[in-house]
């Protein structure tokens, strides 16, 4: 188990090493925060630390993952954030005794070490393990189910979806029998971790936790499994109360089910992450390369495929019929992720065309591809346990030698794409600099107490450059960037700040950021121009309202109509 532990630790610091020190520099420190901010691993991160720098400041509310200084009138929760309630929550309550800038770092390593254990206990179910060489055996089925793109992928920016130990830890309670009351117990624990960590994580484990249980209440009835059956959804709702699941009541789903659709060789695409055999077309979309087994995983299957078909006293099939529940759970998946529309060789193929309100449900889960990690979890366990079986303790130099060359073919195979973090994380410096340079900034950070950018969108133009100056001088902000958003909210605030802006009724304390024309327009008609300034800092166009005949910087340049010259991305033009 140590080993394993290790194992995992290794793969994480590879992926972003390539030296502990380096990892612990970069990654791991807690005040290491320019891995997230520089912008090559994408938005995500940057919203991660930008809501959690948020939710560590603020007061306690209820339910405690509210946010309201992320986002004012479009604020949600952490939740919506993605910054892992697992360890917020608690992280929040030791606040004022521990600073924390980020903990991520932290918390892909624990991923990578949770993912190789538990790739441990599964190959374990084979029985091997009692002698040196099974031991060894063992570490390298540890390592195959280490060292997938599933996960390692997830570290290049959605971080939270790396936790797929959760997944492996379904698995293996589905695998395993498991009497009395510790089989519900570990089930309801399971399922209120993972409500804090993802949705997506945990419409997978509820799925199999579904699956576990209908094949143990077939049989074994019992007014227990009633119990079970009421207690486990409910710890699934309170860790989402908690978290603030059900603090929006529009905007979950959005359009495009079936743009990330499982494609059906995906475990054999190696476009994206392998380099030892060719790649194969796909249709391209973000989640595309993911779902890549990689080399060593694919012969684990195939020579798992071939013991099937060769020896007849693997148990598989007596396995599959006793576990049918987990059968159809892990199919049902498959299918979701594949959509109604899906792809071959890079052709996507209509099979039908769902209803309208079928299509929005499915929104809610729109990237749906990630739904074969669980079958492909499977796969891998279930061939490292029918080889290890039919290999045998009596011949484990034989298995030790075979898991060991597949696990060194996975890694030759995935290390070029692993070499990639480098360039995302390690290379960046250890604290990035301000996105808005200018003294001038520190000046009205300390004359105002909110920033508005105008119009209020989600992920809009100059979000991140206003939401970064908004927590270095302790502001509350409407420019967020959230997992999901309320589109009535958004309206409504569009709304009153445009009628605020066009007769000159600004709020107090406000700062506004102008990011189109039409803003632009409505501002300049409605200010006093002999006591609001409307400038132009750092390539942002900026209303301070109030300001006045107080000291503005030469290189500052102060706008007037027609505004013309305005640097290229400084705002847009609209389309009204």
């Amino acid at each position: 188990m140590l080993a394993a532990a290790l194992l995992g630790a290794a793969v994480v610091i590879l992926s972003f090493g390539p030296t502990p020190w380096e990892f612990w520099h970069g990654v791991l420190s807690p005040t290491a925060t320019g891995w997230m901010l520089a912008g090559p691993m994408g938005p995500d991160p940057v919203q991660y630390w930008l809501g959690w720098s948020w939710f560590r400041r603020d007061a306690w509310r209820f339910p405690p993952g509210l946010n309201p200084g992320y986002g004012l009138e479009l604020s949600s929760t952490i939740f919506y954030a993605d910054i892992i309630p697992l360890i917020a929550l608690p992280l929040k309550a030791l606040s004022p005794f521990i600073t924390v800038e980020q903990y991520w770092g932290a918390w892909l390593l624990a991923c990578g070490i949770a993912q190789a254990v538990l790739g441990l206990r599964l190959a374990a179910l084979s029985g091997i393990g009692t002698t040196g060489w099974g031991r060894v055996a063992l570490l390298g089925a540890a390592a195959l189910i280490t060292l997938q793109p599933m996960m390692l992928m997830r570290m290049q920016g959605h971080l939270a979806l790396a936790g797929q130990w959760t997944v492996l830890t379904a698995l293996l309670l589905c695998f395993t029998e498991g009497r009395g009351w510790r089989r519900p117990v570990g089930w309801g624990l399971l399922v209120l971790a993972t409500s804090l960590v993802h949705s997506y994580l945990l419409v997978m484990v509820g799925a199999l936790w579904g699956a576990d249980w209908l094949r143990r209440a077939i049989a074994s009835p019992a007014l227990a499994r009633v119990a079970e059956a009421a207690v486990v959804p409910g710890l699934a709702i309170s860790g989402l109360w908690l978290a603030g699941f059900f603090a929006i009541s529009a905007g979950f789903g959005a359009p495009g089910y079936g743009d990330l659709g499982f494609n059906v060789l995906a475990w054999v695409d190696s476009s994206l992450w392998g380099s030892l055999i060719p790649a194969i077309p796909d249709v391209g979309h973000g989640e595309s390369g993911s779902d890549y087994l990689g080399l060593g995983g694919i012969i684990l299957l195939l020579v798992g495929l071939g013991t099937v078909a060769v020896r007849r006293d693997t148990g598989l099939g007596r396995t599959i019929l006793a576990r049918w529940p987990l059968v159809l759970a892990l199919i049902a998946m498959i299918a979701f992720a594949a959509t109604h529309e899906p792809s071959v060789l890079g052709v996507r193929i209509t099979l039908f065309e769902p209803p309208h309100w079928m299509l929005s449900l499915a929104g809610t889960l729109r990237a749906s591809t990630r739904f074969a990690w669980p079958l492909g979890y499977a796969l891998l366990a279930g061939a490292a346990i029918v080889v290890l079986r039919a290999i045998g303790e009596r011949r484990a130099r034989v298995a030790a030698g075979l898991f060991v060359a597949l696990a060194a073919i996975q890694l030759a195979d995935l290390l070029p794409s692993m070499r990639h973090y480098e360039s995302l994380a390690i290379k960046q410096p250890r604290i990035q600099p301000e996105r808005l340079p200018d003294p001038f900034w520190d000046t009205l950070g300390g004359a105002y107490s909110r920033i508005r950018a105008v119009p209020a969108a989600d992920r809009g133009l100059h979000w991140e450059s206003a939401a970064r100056f908004a927590i270095r001088h302790g502001m509350t902000t409407d420019a967020v960037y959230l997992a999901r958003i309320d589109p009535g909210k958004v309206d409504a605030l569009r709304g009153r700040v445009a009628a605020d802006l066009f007769s000159g009724r600004h709020e107090p304390g406000t700062l506004y950021v102008l990011r189109d024309r039409e803003s632009l327009i409505r501002a300049e008609f409605g200010r006093d121009r002999a006591r609001d300034a409307l400038l132009l800092i750092d390539g942002l166009v900026v209303l301070a309202p109030g300001w006045g005949e107080r000291e503005v910087p030469a290189n500052i340049r102060r706008l007037a109509p027609p505004f013309a010259g305005l640097p290229e991305g400084t705002i847009t033009e609209g389309t009204r």
